[in-house]
């Protein structure tokens, strides 16, 4: 049996430890760097080689970096805030999901999948809850988009035409969350990749050589 002044001890050997570990994960959290740590799932990957390549500019020996996946595990250090992408081998990767990252201080947890995700850090949170609403609209829009060519196929465009302004509502709804998200993110690497997706405005050149500023989603020119 643990004696009084041992059970003492030991709580408070347990305490220092406790803390001393939650004081290690804080400066690990806060040491200025990304740090990814990620999973992937499959044993037959074992040992393939996974890459970490920026979104935009060009992908050379320079700026993709890249290791062998141990333990079903593997860790990159980017040292520039930019949007990322990870990505398996070519030869391996089918039935996973390439993922977009952001390259941001602190820890990010990665887990590649059929399904993939990354969380950990204020804008790879905010990528996250945007790329389940993404995901929530490709699957609606393809079921209305399979639903509108068999209304076609049958001969029945009144339902079909019906399908389809539901799916542009649709749509929009869409845009306009990932416009919000990103004028919420203004000025941070997510931010501006989102504002690029859905531009409110866009230019056309008119047959009479004038260009014109669009509503990007009625297609009808701003009269400026």
């Amino acid at each position: 049996m643990i004696k009084r002044k041992e059970w003492m001890v030991m709580s408070v050997s347990l305490i220092h430890l406790f803390t001393l570990s939650l004081l290690l994960g804080c400066q690990q959290a806060n040491d200025g760097k990304c740090h990814i740590e990620g999973t992937v799932n499959g044993e037959q990957y074992e040992g393939k080689r996974i890459f970490l390549v920026p979104n935009s500019g060009p992908a050379t020996k320079e700026t993709v970096d890249s290791m062998e996946i141990k333990d079903g595990k593997f860790h990159f250090e980017p040292d520039s805030m930019q949007m990322y992408k990870i990505l398996l081998d070519y030869h391996f990767r089918f039935g996973l999901q390439p993922l977009l990252v952001v390259g941001e201080p602190g820890t990010i947890h990665v887990t590649i999948d059929s399904i993939s995700h990354a969380t950990g850090t204020p804008q790879n949170d905010s990528l996250e809850q945007w790329k389940v609403q993404t995901e929530i609209h490709n699957h609606q829009m393809g079921l209305m988009r399979r639903n509108i060519a068999g209304l076609k196929k049958q001969g029945d465009s009144v339902q079909a035409n019906y399908i389809q302004q539901r799916a542009d509502s649709f749509h929009l709804v869409y845009k306009n969350y990932t416009r919000q998200m990103a004028k919420n993110l203004e000025g941070q690497v997510l931010g501006d990749f989102l504002k690029g997706l859905y531009p409110l405005t866009y230019k056309r050149q008119m047959p009479d050589g004038r260009i014109v500023t669009m509503n990007a989603d009625t297609n009808e020119v701003i009269e400026e």
